[in-house]
């Protein structure tokens, strides 16, 4: 859970948060995950097979790993090594394919193999984080939900929008700036944007169309 409300942003911080997500999402009218899923299960697992690899990876080796294992009961019974074996493309093989196989008995056996539409039931399975519960819950349910990775964390602090260095803070913050309804649609134009243009090495700051919104002191060199 998230520790104590942060201090309530004043309407000129919520303003200019929201000046700044207007933009994106006149940047990004749809956004959503690039990740193929067919429903929450599917999506929860190629949330997890998504760590340290791209997300067209993760698409190669889902449609196999599903046309075996079209249940959360049964890949939650399969064998390991058949699994890894699957999976392998994607890096850490043996550890994802544990994961997988891990939620995967938790969903059958605490769940009957449904995905619950709740953080705190997620949070509760194997290898399942808040910032893969809150992907499931925005894409695949569509619920209030601000999953937090390096781009997200990243952008909000260049942009001024958290101070914070711990995922948990920075969606609290994320949170009391942006109005609920907003929520599921925040984390992935982070992320398209992360990726494209706010880079974390070399970040596109000559062309930003956020440059006069951001209070990053590093853009006009980086630009």
């Amino acid at each position: 859970m998230p520790g104590p409300a942060p201090p309530a942003p004043t309407p000129a911080e919520r303003g200019r948060a929201r000046a700044i997500f207007g933009r994106l999402k006149k940047r990004y009218p749809e956004a959503a995950t690039a990740l193929s899923y067919a429903d929450p299960w599917q999506l929860l697992v190629a949330t997890v097979l998504s760590a340290q690899t791209t997300d067209a990876n993760v698409n190669r080796v889902t449609p196999i790993l599903f046309a075996r294992w079209p249940t959360a009961q049964h890949l939650a019974v399969a064998d390991p090594e058949e699994v890894e074996a699957v999976v392998h493309p994607t890096g850490y093989y043996r550890q994802k394919a544990r994961a997988v196989i891990a939620l995967s008995a938790g969903l059958a056996e605490r769940f009957e193999g449904e995905v619950p539409a709740d953080l705190a039931a997620l949070t509760t399975l194997p290898g399942v984080g808040r910032k893969t519960a809150s992907v499931v819950l925005a894409e695949a349910f569509r619920l209030p939900a601000i999953a937090v990775d390096t781009h997200v964390g990243r952008l909000a602090r260049r942009l001024g929008l958290s101070a914070a260095s711990d995922p948990v803070r920075v969606e609290a913050d994320l949170r009391a700036l942006y109005p609920q309804k907003e929520w599921a649609g925040i984390s992935m134009r982070f992320i398209r944007f992360g990726r494209e243009v706010c880079t974390a090495r070399r970040p596109g700051c000559s062309a930003c169309p956020l440059r006069d919104r951001c209070p990053y002191p590093g853009k006009t060199a980086a630009g």
